[in-house]
């Protein structure tokens, strides 16, 4: 899992069975506490938790995680937004989003 902020929307013109009704976004990875970004921006799907560009989320990057969380064992998805991140707290030191 790690902590990424959501910075687009992803549309296709065909999806899986599986992914209809879902909301691809991308998302990139960050430092919680600085909110410096860490990686390079990935496809995750949306489970129902509001996100979109902007949001800081909790992102599960595991394959057989992620589609246990879908409820969907033949889904082709590796990465899931489970989470909106209120804030993190780290050494004693607390950043609210």
């Amino acid at each position: 899992m790690f902590i990424a902020e959501v910075v687009g929307n992803v549309w296709g013109t065909r999806k899986h069975a599986s992914l209809n009704d879902r909301r691809l976004l991308l998302v990139r990875p960050i430092d919680p506490l600085t909110e410096k970004h860490t990686g390079d921006a990935i496809m995750a799907v949306e489970y129902g938790t509001g996100a979109g560009p902007g949001s800081v989320v909790l992102v599960m990057d595991e394959g057989g995680s992620a589609r246990s969380v879908l409820k969907d064992a033949e889904a082709p998805v590796r990465t899931v937004i489970v989470g909106l991140v209120d804030s993190v707290v780290s050494g004693g030191t607390t950043k609210k989003f």
